[in-house]
């Protein structure tokens, strides 16, 4: 009977003690890994600082540069008449800094009024970096190299054809320099550049499929090959073009 005793004590003294350790123990550890989330491109500034005034207008992101509204996007601006350069700038990004801060906008707009280093902002824009009640305000602004999701676009005229063949670059990170076509000789030929920002053939590119190659203000080149004809109608290239070497 002792002896039964001291099995049921000892048995009861091993449980509490498990018991006991069980509760002790740390729990496992578990390890979280987070994804890495890269930042999206910065703009790049790049070129002279300008100066001159800033003032706004009722933009809609339709202008002289012939690009559509843009109502959902109206971080735009027109460019002085000097600046413009016969549509050089005309879709270019620039990043302008007055009294208030600063803004991107894009330039789709020319403004013959305005005096060289002048810059005429949509109102939306403007309110970035002036109080709208000043109308005027003295401004800097920079081109930058903005970088855009997919690649150039290139956009045929309402009433182009193949014996008036008249073509826009849009949706270009950088300036767009010229842009030249392969004809049947396979010798890129200069297009000519209109103040309305189409490069116009005026005795058209023949029917197509036309091999374009675009160059921005770096140098960079885009080669398309196998680009149809479509009058009003955007047809998309093959890249981006990179940041300023």
């Amino acid at each position: 009977m002792a002896r039964n005793t001291q099995y049921v004590i000892f048995t009861l003294i091993l449980l509490l003690s498990l018991t006991a350790v069980s509760r002790a123990a740390p729990a496992a550890s578990t390890t979280i890994f987070l994804p890495l989330i890269a930042s999206p491109p910065a703009p790049i500034p790049f070129g002279p600082v300008h100066t001159g005034e800033g003032t706004y207008y009722n933009a809609t992101g339709a202008g002289n540069c012939s690009f559509p509204a843009s109502p959902d996007n109206l971080m735009v601006a027109a460019m002085n008449h000097s600046d413009y350069d016969n549509a050089a700038l005309c879709g270019a990004y620039v990043q302008a800094t007055g009294p208030n801060g600063a803004v991107i906008v894009r330039i789709v707009d020319r403004c013959p009024e305005c005096a060289p280093g002048d810059i005429d902002f949509s109102r939306e824009a403007f309110a970035r970096i002036a109080d709208p009640v000043d109308g005027r305000v003295p401004i800097s602004w920079q081109l930058v190299s903005y970088p855009l999701p997919g690649p150039i676009v290139y956009h045929f005229k309402d009433g182009s054809n193949e014996w008036w063949t008249a073509v826009q670059i849009r949706n270009h990170s950088n300036p767009i320099a010229k842009l030249e076509a392969l004809d049947g000789n396979g010798v890129f030929q200069e297009i000519p550049r209109t103040t309305y920002n189409y490069f116009v053939a005026a005795s058209g590119l023949g029917p197509g499929p036309y091999t374009f190659r675009a160059t921005d203000i770096f140098g960079q080149t885009i080669t398309d090959s196998g680009i149809p004809h479509v009058e009003n109608g955007d047809v998309s290239g093959s890249a981006q073009f990179p940041p300023p070497p």
